[in-house]
């Protein structure tokens, strides 16, 4: 069963590695103009090697200042001319169709919210800290204190992001449809989208390409290393190898090859000259039928007392958890009829 749960996991964030790297040199392409596989072997490469040789640790800790391009997206927001009152109303009583085009970006929606790879990465990355926040307090340690820092984060975390897929939700809809944009084929049509916060500049088009440019390299230099490392930890619990970012390669070889075979593969799908864009949504989709069954198998051992004793989930999750995989389960079951009636 573990075994067949990293191989859909490898499967799932190998797609999902291609998508994010073919994105990266879409954004560059915004600006410079180099060839698409070129830009894409330069992105894998280079993540791959600062990964392995530099550390995520501080790899990422300067990367996650590019986050807060995502911030344009609520300033945007502010000042662009958007129908509160209309998208107030559909955000709590949303519009559903049974359109098949629908369903498919429905459940793409659910695979990048609920994906797959954060069931791994998440619980291992937090095991790395807490060894390393024991490792330097020592005797002042607290279990208690790491376990509320690990719900605070969690759940900033949640609402931040949540609310910042909103935003550029609403962003999207209002602005795009506004330019007569009904459908984003490439990466500079959904560059325009914070054209709004550039327009007093003469040269809005490229500066609102360079901020989005920017928030998609770095995102995806983010996401590639996290991808491939969820599944290197699936693989390494599946068969008892040593695991972990802050072990070098030596220390860690069969960890570190699944690494490089997921960002290297995940080029190769790349070299296929597929669209950037529809590989995104893809990806998502995949990402959420890897998830239904990720999410049952999770939610299981979460309330096994046995297992978890008392940190065994509580009634609340023991409802939650099931009823959103059975969601995502319809959800996925609808995009296949669709599929096959379309």
């Amino acid at each position: 069963m573990v075994v067949s749960v990293a191989l859909l996991l490898a499967v799932a964030n190998t797609i999902n590695v291609a998508a994010d790297v073919a994105a990266m040199a879409a954004a560059l392409r915004i600006l410079v103009p180099v060839p698409q596989a070129v830009a894409a072997a330069a992105f894998a490469i280079g993540v791959l090697a600062v990964e392995v040789f530099v550390g995520y640790s501080r790899y990422s800790s300067i990367l996650k200042w590019l986050a807060l391009s995502l911030l344009t997206y609520p300033v945007v927001a502010a000042i662009a001319s958007v129908p509160w009152g209309t998208v107030a109303v559909a955000s709590v009583v949303p519009h559903i169709s049974l359109n098949a085009g629908f369903i498919f970006l429905l459940t793409a929606i659910l695979g990048t919210t609920i994906s797959p790879y954060l069931f791994f990465w998440e619980a291992a990355q937090e095991v790395e800290e807490v060894k390393e926040s024991r490792r330097k307090l020592g005797p002042r340690w607290s279990r208690r204190k790491a376990a509320r820092r690990m719900r605070i984060d969690n759940a900033f975390g949640m609402i931040v992001s949540n609310l910042i897929g909103w935003f550029i939700l609403v962003v999207s809809a209002t602005v795009l449809h506004r330019q007569g944009v009904n459908q984003i084929n490439t990466a500079a049509d959904a560059a325009r989208a914070i054209e709004p916060l550039v327009s007093s500049f003469p040269h809005a088009g490229t500066i609102a390409g360079g901020i989005f440019a920017l928030g998609i390299i770095g995102l995806g230099a983010l996401a590639v290393p996290v991808l491939a490392g969820s599944a290197s930890y699936a693989f390494a619990d599946a068969f008892g190898w040593r695991a972990g970012l802050s072990r070098g390669v030596r220390e860690a070889p069969g960890f570190y090859t699944v690494i490089a075979l997921a960002v290297l593969i995940g080029l190769a799908i790349d070299f296929a000259g597929l669209d950037p864009i529809m590989l995104l949504v893809w990806a998502a989709v995949i990402n959420a039928f890897v998830a239904v069954p990720l999410i049952f198998i999770v939610g299981r051992i979460a309330s096994d007392r046995k297992l978890m004793g008392r940190h065994a989930s509580g009634r609340l999750s023991r409802v939650v958890v099931p009823l959103t995989g059975g969601l995502m389960a319809v959800s996925a079951a609808a995009t296949v009829v669709g599929l096959f009636h379309h």
